[in-house]
């Protein structure tokens, strides 16, 4: 039998393929109907640090992130610098990054989409030397974040509008912080923030655009500092998304740099990275990693990103 040519990690747990009920069997079928020859690795009691090594240990030369976001990232980690190629089947709640490479949502339609698939390279940013694809965030959004994890599997009206009256809590009660910014290139700076973002490359402005990329290798970080967020500010740069200007917002400032410090008195600080909650050490020294990850993207796919 010929090696197969795509190694799937599946997490049964992300929030689609939860909700739906995906099934290792039923992604494997997906596959063979594409004639796609594939290993599909659905071992939720192992360690997924263990299930990547396994995955990288393959002949494989593409191997598949079946799940949400965190999953996605802790594999492209993995990748970065090797030989093999990062893939999605958008199975999370947000799917940010499958969205940004025009990977359709549908898992049906993401199997077939690997078929005709091109190989692209994409910038990864760096944060105190953990690999991130989309951005982190500091400030007020991981408590909220944090909230969001107590419904995560509810789809309930009362578990909504429950989750609304905590976020609105949390931003009238919300205090801003001081932080240190030193980029690259410009003076160190101290401000009081109510929250700051520091992405891969930048977010777009358009018309119903919610923090989508369009260009995924332009080599460069953004820094996104928002000053004040009260309920005010919240509905208005909502409003400002849907009409696609809110750059230019009077709570926020947005920078392009090539590597930024920031500090904090903590020596420990909440982050959202890349969707996820976490505890990280200050410092938080940021770089770009310019076309470091190769992924499969489905041919003639409107982001331009450079073929590998």
């Amino acid at each position: 039998m010929a090696d197969p040519s795509f190694y799937v990690i599946l997490n049964a747990n992300a929030g689609t393929a939860n909700a739906a009920g995906v099934t290792a069997e039923a992604v494997a079928e997906l596959f063979e109907a594409n004639g796609l020859r594939a290993v599909v690795d659905a071992r939720s009691e192992q360690p997924l640090a263990d299930r990547i090594a396994d995955a990288i240990a393959s002949p494989a030369p593409t191997v598949v992130a079946a799940g949400g976001d965190g999953t996605i990232t802790a594999l492209a980690a993995a990748l970065v610098g090797g030989d093999k190629s990062l893939a999605i089947l958008p199975l999370g709640t947000v799917n940010a990054l499958a969205k940004d490479l025009s990977v359709p949502l549908d898992l049906a339609g993401a199997v077939a989409a690997l078929a005709t698939g091109e190989m692209h390279r994409i910038d990864v940013g760096e944060v105190n030397g953990r690999i991130f694809l989309h951005k982190v965030v500091i400030g007020m959004i991981p408590g909220v974040a944090a909230g969001r994890e107590h419904i995560r599997g509810r789809y309930d009206i009362a578990a909504k509008i429950g989750f609304l009256r905590y976020f609105f809590r949390r931003i009238a009660r919300s205090k801003r912080i001081a932080v240190v910014i030193e980029p690259s290139s410009g003076e160190r700076r101290v401000e009081r923030v109510q929250a700051l973002a520091v992405a891969s490359n930048a977010y777009d402005e358009g018309v119903g655009q919610f923090f989508s990329r369009q260009k995924l290798d332009q080599g460069t970080l953004t820094l996104y500092v928002l000053r004040h967020f009260t309920a005010r500010d919240f509905i208005r740069l909502t409003v400002e998304m849907l009409l696609g200007r809110w750059r230019d917002d009077e709570a926020l400032s947005v920078e392009s740099v090539n590597a930024v410090t920031i500090d904090t008195r903590k020596d420990l600080i909440k982050v959202m990275f890349d969707g996820e909650v976490e505890t990280m050490h200050t410092p938080l020294v940021f770089a770009i990693r310019p076309k470091a990850l190769s992924v499969i993207v489905p041919a003639n796919t409107a982001t331009p990103v450079e073929a590998a």
